[in-house]
């Protein structure tokens, strides 16, 4: 029966599988569910990175008085 989702196959060196094989013993669950919800909490942080990167970047040529007010934007 074919997996209802696609799989990656991950080689890891035997001392970090050992970590995630030990998370994964104490959170109960699977190593595969494990490294799946871990990957997602990496790409969120890239994200983040990324956003806050940009934002940094937005903030270097703003200028107040350019800028909407609280009362502008909100009403």
């Amino acid at each position: 029966m074919p997996a209802k989702n696609p799989r990656i196959n991950v080689v890891l060196e035997k001392p970090l599988y050992n970590a995630i094989q030990d998370l994964a013993e104490d959170e109960g669950v699977s190593m595969s569910m494990l490294m799946r919800d871990l990957v997602k909490e990496a790409l969120e942080l890239r994200e983040d990175r990324a956003l806050a990167a940009f934002a940094t970047e937005r903030e270097k040529d703003f200028d107040r008085r350019k800028g909407l007010s609280h009362k502008d934007v909100w009403g």
